[in-house]
């Protein structure tokens, strides 16, 4: 599985279904695809398995699989509309409830990890088109992983809004609470995307 062969389908989701020449067609099932894609992020969100050091929801392996199955594109905006829920109020993130959705809740110490998630799909969707090779997929589900944790720590260092009206909680803090704990089980979910999105070419017939 070092080599993948050049293939007509850029995705998996390409692979699976019908090709389709109409744009209403495509259009049409790319917004399925985007409305299902965003459930599951919901459900994923709402997953917690017992692990070490805290326990991990779903959401970042969710993140990286959409965006490796949908593209680059698709996947981005999967990942967006299931944050638009969130900013229309409904409670669709990890801790809402109790915490409140809304509008407000983007500039909180969490704002800066849902940011990241679109710009990792989109990466995740980069690593994981046709002809990729192993290399490149993990190398791209890695970097789609750093991306997601370097925007998040970023924004809870500097600009998450807290209790209290403070902003920021300093590099060392962030690290601590917002990305050190989180290392071990973001990278079992890399590892589970990878093995996902490299059995799913190979089910199809699709990787030498």
């Amino acid at each position: 599985m070092a080599q993948t062969q050049s293939l007509d389908a850029p995705t998996l989701v390409d692979a699976l279904l019908p090709a389709m020449t109409d744009r209403r067609a495509v259009l049409a099932r790319n917004v399925a695809l985007a409305i299902a894609g965003s459930l599951l992020m919901v459900a994923a969100a709402k997953v917690k398995v017992p692990f070490w050091p805290v326990p991990m929801t779903l959401q970042t392996l969710a993140v990286l699989g959409l965006g490796a199955a949908f593209g680059s594109r698709l996947g981005a905006a999967t990942v967006a509309l299931y944050i638009a829920y969130g900013l229309a109020g409904l409670p669709v993130f990890t801790n809402t409830p109790p915490v409140a959705a809304g509008p407000l809740y983007l500039v909180g110490p969490t704002g800066g990890f849902l940011l990241g998630f679109v710009a990792a799909a989109a990466i995740a969707g980069w690593a994981a088109a046709r002809g990729a090779s192993l290399l490149r997929l993990v190398t791209g589900l890695v970097a789609a992983e750093v991306t997601m944790l370097a925007l998040g720590f970023l924004w809870l260092g500097l600009g998450a809004q807290m209790a209290g009206g403070v902003t920021g909680i300093g590099f060392a803090k962030a690290f601590a609470y917002g990305v050190q704990p989180f290392l071990i089980g973001d990278a079992v979910k890399v590892a589970l995307a990878a093995c996902m999105v490299g059995a799913g070419w190979s089910v199809l017939g699709r990787r030498g």
